[in-house]
């Protein structure tokens, strides 16, 4: 199996440095690389959170180099929190230093709840972005319509009982998007989708062979 890498790295961010790490494997040419986004930081949000975790190891584990990162005020990241504005930045950070990384390359721009919201519209005006994946999305409380206007190719993973996106709300942005696009609700999931990550990564995993059959192999378990 080709051997992995992990690398823990600073960002040079407008409000500061940004901590990050990168997860490569020996490969010297990706079809795809990621970026992770994680959920709302005045709330314990990080990089390291169980959804940002397990949905970079089930990308990394398909041969996909993914980027984690923390937002300004974060962890060892500088700078304030922003409430979702310079946070967009933050993303645009992390944006450039994979096209440094992997000039060329298609992104693929995943986030979770808050990272979800602020990522997700970094995403559709970013050129350098392919693909989109949004888990958890918080449509209760902020506004996603800026995906009606989106025609990237997007996947909403959502819990069934999510306390922050209800499925109605979500299935009423849902049915307003252009193609491509695909909804997974998680049955029975919360919005941490506790008890049900299995059934999320398993659903970007399905996605993935969806959008590139036969081009990202499913590297051994243990990779990541």
């Amino acid at each position: 199996m080709p051997e992995a890498f992990h690398r823990s790295v600073f960002l040079d961010g407008r409000a500061g440095r940004l901590e990050a790490m990168l997860w490569t494997h020996e490969s010297a040419d990706p079809h795809l690389v990621a970026l992770v986004c994680h959920p709302h930081p005045l709330f314990g949000g990080t990089m390291h959170n169980k959804v940002v975790f397990r949905a970079a190891k089930v990308l990394h584990q398909r041969g996909i180099p993914v980027l984690r990162f923390n937002f300004r005020g974060t962890g060892q990241s500088e700078g304030e929190h922003d409430k979702g504005r310079g946070e967009k930045d933050d993303v645009r950070t992390a944006l450039d230093f994979l096209a440094a990384e992997f000039p060329g390359h298609p992104i693929l721009l995943a986030g979770f709840s808050f990272g979800s919201w602020v990522g997700l519209a970094v995403g559709c005006e970013d050129d350098r972005v392919s693909d989109l994946i949004g888990l958890g999305i918080p449509v209760n409380s902020v506004s996603l319509s800026y995906l009606r206007e989106c025609s990237k190719p997007k996947l909403l993973i959502q819990g069934g009982n999510d306390q922050f996106g209800s499925q109605e709300n979500v299935n009423e942005l849902f049915d307003e998007l252009p193609d491509p696009k695909k909804l997974v609700i998680v049955e029975g999931a919360d919005h941490f989708f506790s008890g049900k990550l299995d059934q999320t990564t398993a659903a970007i995993g399905a996605w993935l062979n969806e959008r590139y059959p036969d081009r990202i192999p499913v590297l051994d378990s243990d990779s990541s």
